[in-house]
């Protein structure tokens, strides 16, 4: 689905715009990863950005409108203002719906129109705006060949902290100046995925086994790009990721694409809800669409990445190690999409694949993690805190676990903060595991129940 490799006004392959739109969706979905298609595009959109928006609009207007032989040249009406002028010659029983508009315009029947609830696709084309009706035809449309057709889901991607981590030249710490003066030393797998741009005045790491987690998960989504950095930067880390334009094209959103300060949307995706999915680092940013998002745990590459999140410890380049490659969060998660798609797709389901919803599917995989274990917090929820509405609580719930505030014999795991804690030592008694806190949270990011003795219980220097 690849509608900015030429807007919509650089079509001449329908007289309706909806069409043109769909005439966009089938060439991309039927020459995902043709070089020679692409390259072809990328002539045509050279040629077409000497021309201005305006002129381009009027050729699609006359391609669909007939203007009244009585005014004047819609041209010279909007260079002096007064596009309120131009005339449509529809039938009277026929009402434009206005599907999309560009520059202002609506691009079935050439009118300047106000609509205030269409939504913005700049990422598409900065002038380019879709009625929300339009949004959910092409939606559908996209949809049902997506799924029936192609079989695949979308999966939308976060770029720093999930894909890579950059750093500004100017913050690269002593310890990490390694990466720059002796590169020709470093192993060849950091040569390959450590790049220096210094037109960006910046260092740019990706992750361990990011390149291969692409090519599996394009056979499975339909991928978008979506980080809160800037356009150039987004372009700029989408050439590292995806040097042969295979797997985003132009499914590239960035901060100013955005419809709310400071937050993503799936508002300006266009894939339906029940079937995306997300994964990023941070919830907090998807306030609208939480079910749909995997929380990825964070990758710090350098210094700058740590200090900016407040955490103490060193980094992977000041340590000189790295993520595992088969045993890191791109690896690990892989394999959650792949069983959710999996699932997803069943046949022996018996419902219509299309009222199917990646959701709930998601809710299910998730479920499994700690299936079967019952907890007792000591010394992590805060005194007067209710404690169902704590983060780990409700975290362990979604995983599956049962939560409980009382020890009694059904209890599995005591998550303590304090190992001299009566219910620590409870646990201890009665041959419980007795783990910290990031036993829950290490289960979340990686997806299954981790080994208990690696998350051991110190006791507090102080005890109440």
């Amino acid at each position: 689905m690849s509608l900015a490799e030429d807007s919509p006004v650089h079509s001449s392959s329908s007289d309706d715009f909806a069409a043109i739109l769909d005439a966009e969706l089938d060439a991309a979905s039927n020459s995902s990863g043709d070089s020679e298609e692409v390259a072809e595009e990328e002539e045509s959109s050279e040629e077409d950005d000497d021309r201005s928006d305006y002129l381009e609009l009027e050729r699609v207007k006359r391609q669909k409108v007939e203007l009244d032989p009585g005014i004047r040249n819609p041209q010279s009406s909007s260079s002096q203002g007064a596009s309120s002028e131009i005339k449509v010659s529809l039938p009277e029983e026929e009402i434009c719906p206005h599907p999309g508009f560009f520059a202002g315009m609506c691009m079935k029947c050439g009118l300047r129109v106000d609509d205030d609830s269409a939504v913005a696709l700049k990422y598409i084309d900065k002038n380019l705006r879709l009625a929300n009706d339009e949004m959910a035809r092409l939606r559908d449309k996209d949809f049902k060949d997506l799924l029936c057709h192609r079989r695949k889901l979308y999966l939308v991607l976060d770029l720093d902290h999930t894909l890579l981590n950059s750093s500004r030249l100017i913050d690269i710490k002593e310890e990490e100046s390694y990466l720059n003066s002796q590169r020709d030393a470093l192993p060849d797998t950091l040569k390959t995925s450590l790049f220096r741009l210094d037109r960006m005045h910046m260092m740019t790491k990706l992750r361990p086994f990011v390149h291969t987690f692409l090519e599996e998960a394009s056979k499975l989504f339909e991928m978008y790009i979506y980080t809160m950095g800037e356009r150039p930067y987004a372009l700029e880390m989408a050439d590292l990721l995806d040097p042969g334009n295979k797997y985003f094209h132009s499914r590239i959103i960035a901060q100013g694409d955005c419809t709310q300060k400071y937050q993503k949307g799936l508002d300006i995706v266009l894939g339906r809800e029940s079937a995306v999915l997300i994964l990023d680092d941070t919830e907090a940013v998807w306030k609208e669409n939480k079910e749909n998002l995997i929380l990825m745990d964070r990758y710090h590459f350098f210094a700058s990445s740590c200090k900016n999140f407040g955490f103490s410890y060193k980094s992977h380049s000041q340590l000189k190690t790295d993520e595992s490659e088969t045993e890191g969060a791109l690896a690990t998660v892989l394999k959650v999409l792949q069983q959710v798609h999996s699932l997803f797709f069943d046949k022996e389901r018996k419902d219509n694949l299309e009222d199917r919803d990646v959701r709930q599917v998601l809710k299910t995989v998730r479920k499994e993690v700690l299936k079967d274990c019952k907890i007792v917090f000591t010394r992590v929820i805060p005194i007067n805190f209710t404690a169902e509405h704590h983060h780990l609580w409700r975290m362990a719930e979604q995983l599956g676990a049962t939560c409980s505030t009382e020890i009694d014999p059904s209890v599995t795991h005591v998550v303590s903060g304090d190992a001299g804690t009566d219910k620590s030592r409870w646990a201890v008694r009665e041959n419980k595991f007795l783990v910290n806190p990031g036993w829950i949270e290490a289960s979340n990011f990686l997806w299954r129940k981790q080994p208990e003795e690696k998350f051991p219980v110190s006791p507090a220097k102080c005890k109440q």
